[in-house]
């Protein structure tokens, strides 16, 4: 079951259009936080109140752990109203639980379903 800051699989009805930015790859900080400087560059520059997720997926999400070198990033980016997914397969993958994500850091059970559902819903798609 997703954690409680999740999308799960039904998203609400209705919901704002918005960007959704896809990492995925090796565990690199480096592409981790391009992703997370695009986010926040794309917050900026887009109309206030425009939704954006990062959707991360991959071995990369370890660096979304608690502890990690990114844990400031990510908390940046956070703050900024942005939200960071984690995919739950790959956290399998790398052992870990959506429990040991940094505060604020969410999980969907599949990123690829995820995606698929956003576009469905009309959202930009970007991977980086």
């Amino acid at each position: 079951m997703p954690d409680a800051g999740s999308s799960g699989n039904s998203l609400d009805a209705g919901a704002a259009r918005g960007l959704l930015v896809h990492s995925a790859g090796p565990a690199d900080s480096a592409g981790i936080s391009a992703a997370l400087r695009s986010a926040a560059n794309a917050v900026a520059a887009l109309a206030a109140g425009v939704p954006v997720e990062v959707v991360v997926q991959g071995p990369g999400v370890s660096l979304l752990a608690a502890g990690s070198t990114l844990e400031e990033s990510v908390s940046e980016v956070l703050a900024q109203g942005i939200r960071i997914l984690a995919c739950g397969n790959s956290l399998r993958s790398v052992g870990l639980e959506p429990g040991e994500l940094s505060a604020g850091v969410g999980s969907v059970p599949a990123a690829i379903a995820h995606l698929a559902t956003r576009q469905w819903e009309g959202w930009a798609y970007v991977r980086l």
